[in-house]
């Protein structure tokens, strides 16, 4: 008679601890993999967050670094109608930024076939004896016209050097001189008083190398050092209701000494979800901060803050 052997089975108890067992290795795999995504998830928002923000540093430091140093104001958002100079201020409820930009495009002038000229010089030759009426001066050295195509593209046909018949709006000219000791409202940037910019002369072109005051003002003070410039900017938060979730935006295309103000201006916006806006001024150089946030994307909030300094 053969032997069988005989086959043991799975008892009941060992199905159950394999089927707990492996209950148990699902669980903390599916929790691996879990955090694993929202490790991925969190190092690609921090670095979009990362992107973002030197974007929008970057965008305003370009801005600033061709500002006039001494029209530089600070406002509260919310109450344009109060504004001092950024070095006075102690960032508390002034939170807004604004400022008159020179026309590097225009001064980097063009290209004639030999050289490049300069659409404005920069200079005043104060002893040009061709020049006899006292709301006319002479800048040697500028093709004017290049100027004026390069402004009129930047504004959008807003602005022009060159129409005489006064139909768009003018650029100015600020003098080096004036920047020591000079005060926000010589730029225009007084809402209550927007007829007072002693340091900010409108001009249009009278020929390539001759500069024409087109307001009367006898107490002109013209020294041998110049700015053009034809807009100036706000870096607006627009807080609404939430300080800390906002979007900052970039004004330009407004003439602070024809009376106009930010909110007619040509906009964009800089950064979105900005928890922090901050800037400082120590002499020449300015500090900003700037943090973003990302709006609550995987339930728990992420921000990226950077700091950059324009001198």
């Amino acid at each position: 008679m053969k032997n069988r052997s005989k086959r043991a089975a799975f008892t009941l108890i060992e199905i159950i601890m394999v089927i707990v067992i492996l209950g148990v290795v699902a669980m903390i795999g599916t929790d691996i993999i879990a955090k694993m995504y929202q490790g991925y998830m969190r190092s690609q928002i921090i670095s979009e967050l990362q992107q973002k923000t030197e974007l929008a540093l970057d965008q305003i430091s370009k801005r600033l670094k061709y500002r006039i140093k001494a029209s530089v104001v600070t406002k509260d958002a919310l109450n344009t109608g109060t504004f001092k100079s950024l070095s006075s201020d102690d960032n508390g409820t002034y939170n807004m930024l604004e400022w008159i930009g020179y026309d590097n495009e225009g001064f980097l002038g063009e290209y004639n076939g030999t050289t490049f000229v300069p659409g404005w010089s920069g200079f005043i030759d104060l002893y040009d004896s061709a020049i006899t009426d006292e709301n006319e001066t002479s800048t040697r050295g500028s093709r004017l016209d290049y100027a004026a195509n390069t402004i009129m593209a930047l504004s959008y046909g807003d602005v022009s050097l060159s129409d005489p018949s006064a139909t768009k709006q003018s650029p100015a000219i600020i003098f080096k001189k004036h920047f020591f000791g000079a005060s926000p409202r010589t730029f225009g940037f007084d809402p209550g008083n927007p007829n007072d910019h002693n340091d900010t002369y409108p001009v249009r072109s009278n020929g390539n190398e001759r500069l024409l005051f087109i307001e009367d003002k006898p107490d002109k003070r013209i020294s041998e050092q110049y700015y053009l410039v034809w807009s100036a900017y706000a870096l607006v938060p627009d807080v609404g209701a939430s300080n800390s979730d906002f979007n900052l935006t970039l004004h330009y295309n407004y003439q602070p000494w024809h009376g106009e103000q930010f909110d007619v201006a040509k906009s964009s916006v800089i950064a979105e979800h900005v928890s922090t806006f901050r800037f400082t001024q120590t002499g020449n150089m300015i500090r900003i901060k700037l943090c973003l946030q990302d709006d609550n994307k995987t339930g728990t909030p992420i921000g990226f803050c950077k700091e950059k300094v324009v001198f």
